[in-house]
């Protein structure tokens, strides 16, 4: 029997929602397949079953990609230079791959195990971004070596395109991430009838607003003025699990700053870093308004047009223009919290004045289709293996 590995080789659980639909259709619509689920840790396992229907799960093959004490602990220290641990589950459990006929994945580190097998006994590559964004790391070289990327919309595949990839190698299938998700709801975390904000800064040193602004854009929403509102604080969640941030993009690195304990004190204002709901969008459909920077997030809040604030203190978004960036184009940009202050007073009409450019930027982002995302992914997976083993 054939077997397709899907690969979740990350500590943390924000990648899963990506590719745990697409095994959960895979293992529902194609018995000839084995569904193998490869995952970091009982955290991701415990997330990839809250994703899939139980039924879907008795079907998959489960193999922990554990790592003996020794290896785990010295690993551990080097993850704040590299992803060493990512690294040495690969290596070791090169077997499993070698012996499968596609691995499926969100990044592509998986790509050094390819490397390392003879191209005749190597399977089938293949890629699902964990995201829609803009930005020039939604790009890498290596995205070319993939045999196949399933990606959410026509944008993704004109960026890959244009970057050199074969679109032979590229098919549109959807955003699984957004299966069971209802866009018209509101979740309500305040009760208190006031406007309420998201702000969901990057991780990433030179584009991220933390680094020169976040703090005080919470102190702004404790103010005076910020108590008219509410703030969820829901940032990427790779900001806060280092303190030290280094981007091998842009040859920058910076010490994170800390939230101001005013902030955590301050009733109209949610504070999330680590928890599930910066995963299932709660917040982002709780939201009013999003006050942001590089995150592709701002494309799954935009789902429901809505008015978006661009936090950009060094300027490091706007030097880029709108036609490497097209999210630009969906809020205004402030380069300091006291513009944002000032723009937030008028933030209904903001949304009227940006909607329209919004929704056709979300339309050529996202494929829909009455057919599911994880449904199309599963069988242009399906396809791939059988015209692999010369079953097609």
């Amino acid at each position: 029997m054939a077997r397709a590995v899907f690969l979740f080789n990350h500590d943390a659980a924000h990648q899963v929602s990506h590719l745990a639909p697409i095994a959960g259709a895979m293992a529902r619509h194609h018995p000839e397949v084995e569904t193998t689920v490869a995952y970091a840790s009982q955290t991701v396992r415990a997330q990839i079953e809250r994703l899939v229907r139980p039924e879907d799960a008795a079907r998959m093959d489960w193999h922990e990609l554990a790592l003996p004490r020794p290896i785990a602990a010295a690993t551990g220290v080097l993850d704040k230079i590299a992803p060493v641990t990512r690294l040495a589950r690969l290596r070791l459990h090169q077997p499993l791959f070698k012996a499968s006929d596609a691995v499926v994945s969100t990044e592509r580190t998986c790509l050094r195990v390819k490397r390392r097998l003879r191209p005749g006994n190597a399977p089938l590559f293949i890629r699902v971004p964990h995201g829609t964004g803009d930005r020039s790391v939604t790009f890498h070289p290596d995205h070319r070596q993939f045999d196949l990327s399933l990606v959410a919309g026509p944008k993704l595949k004109e960026q890959l395109v244009a970057n050199g990839v074969d679109a032979a190698k590229i098919e549109v299938t959807g955003y699984s991430k957004f299966e069971g998700i209802d866009f018209d709801a509101q979740p309500d975390f305040f009760g208190n009838g006031r406007p309420t904000f998201v702000y969901n800064p990057h991780f990433d040193p030179h584009l991220s607003s933390w680094y020169d602004a976040g703090p005080d854009v919470l102190r702004w929403f404790v103010s005076e003025a910020g108590q008219a509102y509410n703030l969820i604080f829901a940032p990427h969640v790779m900001l806060f699990r280092k303190s030290v941030h280094i981007s091998p993009e842009y040859k920058v690195g910076r010490v994170r700053p800390d939230i101001p304990d005013e902030a955590l004190a301050a009733p109209n204002i949610l504070i999330d870093t680590d928890g599930p709901r910066l995963f299932d969008m709660s917040y982002m459909l709780a939201a009013d308004g999003y006050i942001g920077d590089a995150s592709s997030q701002i494309y799954e809040f935009l789902m429901r047009p809505r008015p978006v604030f661009l936090l950009d203190p060094n300027a490091a978004l706007g030097s880029q223009g709108e036609e490497v960036l097209p999210f630009l184009r969906t809020g205004p940009r402030v380069e300091s919290v006291n513009d944002l202050g000032s723009a937030i007073g008028g933030w209904d009409e903001i949304g009227s004045r940006y909607r329209a450019e919004q929704e056709r930027l979300i339309a050529h982002t996202f494929a829909l289709s009455e057919v599911p995302a994880s449904q199309r992914a599963a069988d242009a997976i399906a396809a791939a293996i059988a015209r692999r083993n010369g079953a097609l």
